[in-house]
């Protein structure tokens, strides 16, 4: 277990207050806001919310079993830590410590395309299980060499994001300069001033190093650190559609895992031109304000796709009841985004582990209170949707 006098924060929201009084606006919000109106944070909140378990008593059992089969492998939590970009922006080489934090918990990393530190950086510093998380850039020459470096880095489970044909309208990371590339101006230099600590760890300690962190995975006519001056900004793939799915399954020989899908014939579709599972996502509702909560349509892609079939769901989750919640609608396991970024802000790899931990916890105790002794009992707790009724 994690050294917890290293760590101070007891749960999601106060890990979250605390990387709020560290991190630079931008870099905070960046990572924690959504989308427009922002009204699919909220909603995706109340439909969790809205999601009551009855309590069952006398069931027996003084451990539980927290155990997740998927994908072929058994693993010791059902959690995965989700591709999140900028993590070097929370700390200096933080995908490292991500990396690091989920070898120390039996957890799979998946690296992001927007990641500061390469796959190949990654996998060498950290004997983890690491995945790969694709956005496909316009140009064949552009992400097919990314398959070879995921694949020589020993990557053997690639997840491919469809769910961004086009980049999300987000004004407050314009007002930031937190776009891509970066752009500073007077209000986002008074706001790194303003962090002094996270200035000198995260600037500083990359200046010493060479210089300003760098986007890792970009094709080398792109390569540029993160204000990208003088380098055109690289594209998402134009016209993403189903032909893109067949070209990277045709490429990648590992399994593959398509991320941001939301109705069940996209999930059928999916897994019938070959993806070995889903990830039922909303992008941490920072994509479409108007989207529908993942909780909400889980039932019908596990129906859609049978039980054979991986569903791995991810978006909003801040509590071990959230991921209680997640796997009774028919997730085989969870990632974990900006829990896992607010406890590397807070404390490094000790506070991603810590977080790791609180959230392990946290439903070890929820399924106590409801009798469930396994993850295979949770399917069958006894739930009531928006309980109170007139």
């Amino acid at each position: 277990m994690t050294d917890r006098t290293a760590t101070t924060f007891l749960d999601y929201r106060e890990a979250r207050a605390q990387a709020r009084r560290r991190l630079p606006r931008g870099v905070f919000e960046y990572i924690d806001r959504g989308t427009e109106a922002e009204t699919a944070v909220s909603h995706n909140r109340a439909r969790f919310d809205a999601l009551r378990v009855v309590p069952r008593v006398l069931a027996g059992g003084a451990a539980r079993d927290l155990s997740a089969d998927y994908l072929g492998t058994h693993r010791e939590l059902p959690f995965i830590m989700a591709p999140t970009a900028f993590s070097g922006m929370v700390r200096h080489r933080g995908d490292i410590a991500l990396s690091r934090a989920a070898r120390s918990r039996g957890l799979p990393f998946c690296v992001a395309t927007e990641g500061l530190l390469s796959i190949d950086e990654i996998a060498a510093a950290s004997p983890a299980e690491h995945w790969f998380q694709i956005y496909l850039w316009t140009g064949e020459e552009n992400w097919r060499p990314l398959l070879a470096r995921a694949r020589d880095a020993g990557v053997e489970i690639l997840v491919m994001t469809i769910d961004t044909p086009v980049y999300p309208k987000r004004t407050f990371n314009q007002h930031n300069g937190f776009g891509l590339p970066l752009r500073y101006g007077p209000r986002n230099i008074a706001d790194v001033l303003s962090r002094p600590l996270w200035a000198a760890d995260v600037l500083g300690r990359a200046l010493v190093s060479g210089g300003l962190p760098r986007f890792a995975h970009h094709p080398r006519a792109a390569e540029a650190p993160i204000t990208g001056r003088g380098v055109p900004p690289m594209t998402h793939q134009a016209g993403l559609n189903w032909d893109h799915v067949a070209k990277v399954r045709a490429a990648w020989k590992g399994k593959l895992l398509l991320k941001g899908i939301l109705h069940p014939d996209d999930a059928r579709r999916a897994v019938s031109d070959g993806a070995d599972g889903v990830i039922v996502s909303s992008h941490g509702v920072r994509n479409l304000d108007i989207s529908v909560a993942p909780l909400d349509m889980l039932p019908a892609l596990r129906k859609a796709l049978g039980d054979k079939t991986t569903l791995l769901a991810d978006s909003g989750v801040q509590r071990g009841s959230d991921v209680l919640k997640l796997l009774h609608a028919g997730a085989d396991a969870v990632l974990l985004g900006r829990a896992m970024l607010y406890g590397l802000a807070s404390g490094g790899q000790a506070g991603v582990q810590a977080m790791v931990d609180i959230l392990a916890d946290e439903l070890d105790r929820t399924m106590a209170m409801c009798g469930c002794r396994t993850l295979a009992d949770i399917r069958h707790a006894s739930v009531e949707r928006d309980y109170i009724r007139k």
